[in-house]
């Protein structure tokens, strides 16, 4: 099973029709979704996405796919190991001074060996991670 992170600039993108992102956002999740890909994401991403999209319609949408993640094993809980080495590498400014999320998000990813993220962030890049839309 091919597994890709989520991140929260891409699945905004892909909910949201009026972001800036959401046609290359939608032509590469619709290709991931046609050849397998499963997507997972942590917590911690969704708690981003939630507060991006709490003035919207997208309140429910955000809702229910964090009930589905839940319910099929592919919404990450960081663990303290995860949460105290995303904050080294904050307070260390790696990956072009990314925020705490995302250092989360690259923690997660290597303990996962997800090298690919559902994303244009350039922090993920600069991680060393492959980005799949720009």
């Amino acid at each position: 099973m091919s597994r890709v992170f989520a991140d929260t600039v891409g699945l905004v993108a892909v909910w949201n029709r009026n972001d800036q992102w959401f046609s290359p956002a939608t032509a590469v999740f619709h290709r991931l979704q046609a050849t397998g890909v499963t997507l997972i994401t942590t917590s911690y991403v969704l708690l981003e996405c939630g507060n991006a999209l709490s003035r919207t319609s997208l309140r429910e949408k955000v809702d229910r796919v964090r009930i589905q993640m839940e319910a099929a094993g592919l919404l990450i809980q960081p663990t303290e190991e995860d949460w105290r080495a995303a904050w080294q590498a904050y307070r260390r400014g790696e990956a072009d001074q990314a925020g705490i999320v995302d250092h989360v998000s690259f923690v997660v990813m290597r303990r996962l060996k997800i090298p690919q993220a559902f994303t244009n962030d350039n922090h993920f890049r600069a991680a060393g991670f492959e980005t799949l839309f720009d």
